[in-house]
């Protein structure tokens, strides 16, 4: 009788260390859209709204599609979180019909959240300091 007991302590203890550790998973997802205010730029001084979706798709656990304002770029967007370091990035053809222009979004990230970091746009020589706001604090302008 003793023996049974102990295997269902040491079930129940497994499972409830499970469901703990997948909440807390769930817990630090990206997904959602951010404001992101880009400031000192000579450009592109303004806030964006960047929607993300944490899938893993892009070969990081935090990773995934990203979308600008609303805007579906032919060439995509996508994200990734590497040690800390959440970078976005949006590829577009540059004003004379070449590949490409670069707009990057790099800020710190940890547990679902983003903080502070750089903008940069490729392509037009652009650079600004950038500040993400909290998680589903704007809406996509379609």
């Amino acid at each position: 009788m003793t023996r049974h007991i102990r295997k269902f302590i040491a079930m129940a203890l497994a499972t409830a260390a499970f469901a703990l550790t997948t909440s807390a998973a769930m817990a630090q997802s990206y997904t959602g859209n951010w404001p992101a205010t880009v400031t000192q730029s000579q450009r592109d001084n303004g806030t964006y709204c960047i929607s993300l979706t944490d899938d893993g798709s892009y070969g990081f656990t935090h990773s995934g599609e990203a979308v600008v304002n609303g805007q579906q770029n032919p060439y995509g967007g996508y994200f990734t979180v590497v040690d800390g370091l959440m970078t976005v990035t949006f590829t577009y053809v540059s004003g004379e019909g070449d590949c490409c222009a670069y707009q990057v979004f790099t800020a710190r990230a940890n547990n679902g959240h983003i903080g502070k970091g750089v903008f940069n746009y490729f392509g037009i020589t652009d650079i600004g300091v950038l500040a993400f706001g909290k998680k589903d604090g704007c809406e996509p302008k379609d």
